[in-house]
Order: C-alpha cells, then structure tokens, then sequence
C-alpha cells in the first residue's frame, strides 16, 4: 500500500470520536505559553443527573511519540463511566510545534502544563484519576505528587512504565545521540522505516505476529512523530547528575513510593520497549505502603472466568486464546492496618462533617499489577483483542478500587430508579420481539437490552443466548441502557460502534462494520475450536434491531456472502418480520448496489 498525507495526517485520520469533543487551545505556565494544544473533553452523558459532587475526571496521558489517538479504543468505553480529558502534549498527534525552545519540552515543563489543563478542566469538588501510557505514565506519576493535585488525585492507571530514569552512564551516551541533527535522525528514521506496516519501526513496538489493522496503525503513528518535538521530549526526560545523584527527568523511586492512592500497573509480556520487570521494580518502590492485591489465585475460581480470552503461545508458537484468569498476578498481601487507609467512596459525601470533605477523601492505597500474555506489546492500547481486555481490568479496578459510582451498573440502577435512563418508548419496545431467527447463518438481530428488564437484561440473555451468541454489536449512539460487562461476565463479547439513527449508515460505517465482524468471524472459529462450542453466530442491536440493524446486516450480505440485494433484503425480513421499515434505507441500499454506477465525490 502506498502511504500518503491521507492516511497518515494526524487531523485526517483522527478517530470520530476524538474529532468531535476536541478542540486547539493555548495554555500559560510559569515556563512557557503552549498554542494550540489539541484538548479532548468529554463530559459524562449523565453527568447532570447522577449526585454530587461530579464523578472523578478521567484523565489520559501519552507517551513519547505518541498521542491521544492512541487512547480511541479505551476511550470508546471509559467515556460512558465518567468524564474524560486526553490531552497531545505540544508538537505530538494534532497539537502545533509552535514552541522550540528545548526547556519547554522538559519532564517538569510538561507537567506544569498538564497540572494546567487539569485544573481549567476539573470542576469544582472534582477528584481526578490518572490513566498514563509509557512516558505519560511517568509523567502521571510526577503529576499526582504535586501539592496542587495530590489532594485531588485518587487513582493511577500506569501502563507499559518505565520505573526510573536511566543511569547516568546510559545518559551520557543518550545526550550524545540526541545532539544528532535533525536531518540525520530523519535519515535513520526514513531507513528505519522501509517496508511500511512490515518495518523494523513497526515490529519493534506492536511485534512479529500484529495484525495488519494494529501495523498499520503504528506505521501511522510513526510517521506522525515529529523529530524535532521526539529529540526534545527524550532530552528533556534525562536526568541530570551532580555527584553521581540525579536529578530532574523521569521519575524514580521517591516519585513513586511517594504515591498515596491506589495504583494499577499493566504490561505487556511481549513489550521490548518497557519491559513487564518494570512492573516489579515499581511494586518494590511502593512497598508495605501498597498492598499487592488480585481477584483469582491459583486455588480459586476467577471472579470473571468469561472474560474476553487473551491469545498465548502455544507449543507450535503460534497464538491461541485462553481465559482472562490465566493473566500472570501477583500473590495477595492482607493489608497492612497501619498503612491501609478505609476505603470510602471518595466522591461521595461523608454523613458527619467533622471528618474529610468528600473532595480530600482517599480510598485504600492498594497495588494492582497484571502482565497481559502474549502476543501483548508495547501497543497493547490499540491491538483489537488486548484492548478489550485492557478496558474491562480498567474499569473493574475503577469501581472496585476508587469508587463504586464509577460502575456503570451502578449509575444504571441509579438512574432507573430514579426514572431518568431508560428504552425510549418503553411499551413499543417491550412489543419488539428481543431476538431475530438466524440470519444466513451468521447473525441474529436485537432490540436493545435493558437493565432493569425482567426478561431482556444481560443476565437473561446470558442464560438463554450465551451459548450461541458470542458476540454482540451495539450500532446505538447513545450509552447503553444496560452494563454491557454483564454480557462479557457471560462469555460474549460486546462492541461499541456508534452511529445515528434515522440516517443510513455511510460508506466509511458501512466499510467499519464489515471489517469488525469479519474479525469477528475469525476469532469465533479460532475460539470454537479451543472452546468446543456449536453453532454460534454474531447479535447486532440499534434500539429496536430493524432498520440500521438491517442495513448494516443486508450490506454484509451483500458484500460478503454473495448475496444479492434484494435476496438480501428479503432474507432479512423473513427472520426480522418487518425488516427494515424506512423506505429511504432500502432506496439507499439498491443506489449502494446498482452495479455500473459511478459516484461522484461528494457521495
């Protein structure tokens, strides 16, 4: 594949969700004036319905090189739990390299511009987590130590960290390399880089067996990294040493034993990049201070022993999938009285207000550590499978950990009692019948699941549908009016894919879903064999399951199974009496398919 400004720029090829809550903004320190710094924000859906004060904001940080973008898939999810911030430091993803002066691009620097944004963010009463990849970790860690935030802070999310600086011996020879010119790095990085998604630049971060769709999204990401802005943030992490002592860069030990809430660190066992031992060594720093905590040892049974399967090695070294309770953790520490703190619910006000206000509240300081098997990387946060799995530990150790307001069960029960998030059109809905016939062997469609429903909730459909149902496609675009972990707990599997409804689905959403359940697809025969299962085949759900559902199922038809359209349509209606209902949907289905026609760029 040719690779063009197309498909590399970092504004054009921005994830929808990205694109629509961001925004370029300027940002004032003590050191520098940072202009247009590419800002998401998103505000929890609900947020103006749930209790105060406001759920902790959510707060992502990337790495060197990286950016936001590299958060989509997380965020796809964490943004039903709370409000969520993901910032790209200046130079990186869609922010402008505006600032060149190299003391602006410093550790400390860049977390005085973090601490900022943060605060013009927060609201009042806010508590904040912190959710960091690889240097954003580092800078996560430095950011909850600093005496404006730590009151504020309640949680760290570190993933892939790097535990300390390098050693002064290494720094020297660092500084030396980073004095390269810029022209000569670009050299190295053009050379680096030959053979596109099958580069050395590529493997070295998403490894020898990725999938072509993670390649191409780090070849992506490679090309978006602006020298200039890598050799300025990379000096500016190095620490400097007088007597042998360092000072300054990324931090080590004192910045993390320094930590006073609790920490969850995930690697990947496949990462060259930062190694899972960092993990280790941050869990030796955070001491008797942080006990180490899991759900499953190896006499117990799982918590979530359905989890989305994590791919391992097997003896021929090829992946194979296995459950989410063979994950590495680490043998479970009783808390210490002495250092163990209670644990409250941090944003939820105390009854007595002699004690701590509900904003300086900490919940437990505890350790959570998990290595995600192989053929997990360095770029974990954006391979298909690991990334699910990733969102599901992240939001399990948010509402078992910081709060439970964080659950999305729980703000659904809140909600439903108190009248406020429910099925549109409640008695039309309970008219739909909940699932189709099976469609050409491959899917079934579905109204909506809801929560509080007495024959169409997760915990039903598990029971009744679970052993053929494997996977679910939610096309709706608001939230869920369930919690979609209860069908994961069950062993299906649940995607997000967003689109609005009354409009048929465009030529890229159509191209998306068919990408997604012919991935799909692959893992279920893949799991089947593993899992011994029969039949199984693919839910898909808007609200009522007839009209984006049906022409999205029709294009797959169509596109994939060789069928024609209006066998298609029909094929459709004979297992979801009525089928698709609105007429401008199946007039855009036949103008899709009208072979010969040639579409003009604006269609």
């Amino acid at each position: 594949m040719r690779y063009t400004a197309e498909t590399t720029d970092a504004e054009a090829t921005d994830p929808g969700l990205l694109k629509k809550h961001s925004e370029l903004k300027s940002f004032k320190t003590t050191q520098s004036e940072y202009s247009n710094v590419r800002v998401f924000f998103r505000k929890h859906p609900q947020a103006d319905k749930l209790p105060k004060p406001p759920l902790p904001l959510l707060v992502f940080i990337h790495g060197l090189g990286g950016s936001s973008a590299q958060f989509a898939s997380l965020l796809t999810s964490l943004v039903n739990l709370s409000s969520c911030l993901a910032i790209d430091l200046p130079g990186c993803g869609r922010s402008a390299y505006e600032i060149t002066s190299w003391n602006a691009y410093t550790t400390d620097a860049l977390v005085e511009l973090l601490e900022v944004i943060v605060g013009e963010y927060r609201e009042k009463d806010q508590n904040v987590v912190l959710l960091g990849h690889s240097m954003g970790a580092s800078l996560a860690a430095l950011l909850a130590t600093k005496e404006t935030l730590n009151a504020t802070v309640v949680g760290l999310v570190a993933i892939c960290p790097k535990a300390e600086p390098p050693s002064e011996k290494q720094v020297s020879t660092f500084r030396k390399l980073l004095w390269v010119p810029n022209s000569v790095f670009d050299l190295w990085r053009q050379w680096d880089r030959r053979g596109g998604t099958e580069s050395s630049s590529v493997r070295r971060f998403v490894g020898e067996d990725a999938s072509y769709e993670c390649r191409k999204m780090q070849f992506r990401f490679n090309e978006q990294s602006r020298t200039a802005v890598w050799r300025r943030m990379a000096a500016g992490s190095l620490p400097t040493f007088g007597n042998h002592i360092s000072n300054g860069g990324l931090p080590g030990k004192d910045v993390w034993a320094a930590l006073k809430v609790p920490v969850f660190l995930v690697g990947g066992e496949m990462d060259n990049i930062t190694k899972p031992a960092e993990l280790d060594k941050i869990a030796k720093f955070l001491g008797k201070s942080h006990p180490d905590q899991i759900e499953v040892d190896k006499d117990s049974q799982p918590v979530n022993d359905s989890a989305a399967p994590v791919p391992v090695p097997s003896a021929n070294g090829k992946a194979s999938p296995r459950p989410i309770e063979s994950i590495r953790e680490k043998e479970f520490i009783e808390p210490d009285p002495e250092t163990s703190e209670s644990h409250e619910d941090p944003s939820t006000p105390n009854e007595e207000p002699s004690v701590i206000p509900p904003q300086l509240a900490k919940p437990s300081k505890v350790l959570k550590r998990i290595v995600l098997p192989a053929p997990a990387t360095h770029a974990l946060l954006y391979q298909p499978t690991e990334v699910r799995v990733l969102a599901g530990l992240i939001s399990d150790f948010l509402s078992s950990q910081i709060s439970p307001r964080l659950g999305l069960g729980w703000q659904l029960q809140f909600l439903a009692q108190n009248s406020k998030w429910d099925v549109k059109n409640l008695a039309k809905w309970q008219k739909v019948a909940p699932v189709s016939d099976l469609i050409a062997s491959t899917f079934r469609a579905m109204k909506t699941l809801r929560e509080v429903d007495d024959t169409h909730c997760p915990e039903i459909f598990v029971k009744k549908w679970g052993s053929t149902i494997k996977d679910v496609i939610d096309i709706s675009h608001d939230s869920p009016v369930y919690d979609s972990r209860g069908l994961e707990c069950g062993g299906i599997h649940y995607h997000k894919f967003p689109t609005i409804s009354k409009i048929p689905p465009s030529a890229e959403e159509v191209e998306g879903f068919i990408a997604l359940v012919d991935r799909l697809r692959e893992e279920q025969k893949n799991r089947a064999v593993v899992e011994e299962w029969g039949d199984h085949c693919i839910g898909v759900h808007c609200h009522y399951g007839f009209n984006r559902t049906g022409f999205f199922i029709v294009c797959y038809l169509v596109e994939r199974l060789g069928y024609d359209v209006q066998a298609a349509i029909d094929e459709f209606a004979k297992q979801r009496p009525n089928g698709i209902k609105h007429a401008h949907f199946i007039d855009g289905l036949f103008v899709r398919y009208c072979k010969g026609l040639k579409r003009a760029p604006t269609m």
